[in-house]
């Protein structure tokens, strides 16, 4: 509450007394197009890398998740030949591998007891979503659908379980499957399935980034953090980027909701065995709750 009389300064001395300030914010000038579907599991499994991408080095993009179509549905003929996938049960090794690699767990029992039959129903209800409401909200109903998935092993084609993930949003899971799964809903689709052609997308995940003069990088698969910085810096034609703060654990959780353990690690440069620690400094006993699933941590916030 002092104020300088030579300065005229009321508060924090020492300021200039003339500075430009840009309050500019970086055009978004790169479009990032990320081929998924809800039941690929390496697409599970690049969660917190991707996050961590999106939240550094947003500023540099427009985000756009684009569904690949995985699988229309079982047949009697291979459906993935050269991993050996033939029918449902066939997945659930190779999930349980995926989840033992990556460390976001997959439990992939269903595949055997009560297989998805197929990625289409879920994928329409992302792009009803998309459509009538936004693509955050869309976002957030794959990450709630992967994680009954692979976490908690629901059938997320099944209509109740798509019903129940979208009520949880806030939204009306009913009209919203509903509308999902009139003709109206497979064209939405199917206008994904035309854009992941067009960029020439085969297999999943695929990170496709294009510069204003129409130019590209493609990164296909799971690859190291530093991959897909490496892959904007090109697009952008730039050396170095200057990522931004990352949020602070509290309000990643209160947004995110649940988070496992490798991905507060990925986000945060944290070793494995340093994670309780961090969590505990982070954050107060009463504002989180610690679970345990195959193996993993994961936190989700004090309900209130």
């Amino acid at each position: 509450m002092i104020c300088d009389l030579e300065t005229g300064v009321c508060g924090v001395a020492g300021e200039e007394e003339m500075e430009l300030i840009d309050f500019n914010q970086p055009k978004k000038s790169i479009e990032v197009y990320y081929v998924t579907d809800p039941i690929c599991s390496h697409c599970w499994a690049i969660e917190p890398l991707l996050r961590r991408f999106k939240e550094q080095y947003g500023h540099y993009f427009n985000f756009h998740p684009v569904m690949g179509g995985l699988l229309e549905k079982w047949h009697d003929g291979p459906i993935d030949p050269a991993n050996g996938i033939y029918k449902p049960a066939d997945v659930a090794p190779h999930w349980r591998e995926v989840g033992k690699h990556s460390r976001m767990p997959i439990d992939g029992s269903l595949m055997i007891d009560n297989p998805v039959q197929s990625s289409f129903p879920p994928s329409r209800v992302y792009k009803v979503i998309q459509k009538n409401h936004s693509d955050a909200v869309a976002y957030e109903y794959l990450r709630r659908a992967r994680e009954e998935l692979f976490a908690f092993n629901k059938n997320i084609s099944d209509t109740s379980v798509m019903i129940e993930i979208v009520n949880k949003l806030g939204l009306d899971g009913e009209t919203i499957v509903n509308e999902a799964e009139q003709p109206a809903g497979q064209q939405l689709l199917n206008e994904d399935f035309g854009l992941a052609r067009s960029l020439g997308v085969r297999g999943f995940p695929t990170i496709v980034m294009i510069n204003e003069e129409n130019k590209g990088v493609k990164i296909v698969g799971g690859r190291p953090f530093e991959s897909y910085v490496d892959g904007l810096k090109q697009v952008l034609n730039m050396e170095e980027l200057q990522p931004i703060q990352l949020p602070s654990l509290p309000s990643l959780l209160e947004k995110e909701k649940l988070l496992f353990s490798k991905e507060i690690e990925i986000m945060y440069d944290v070793d494995q065995s340093d994670i309780n620690a961090f969590v505990e400094k982070e954050l107060s006993p009463a504002q989180y709750q610690v679970k345990e699933i195959l193996g993993e941590s994961y936190f989700t916030p004090t309900i209130k």
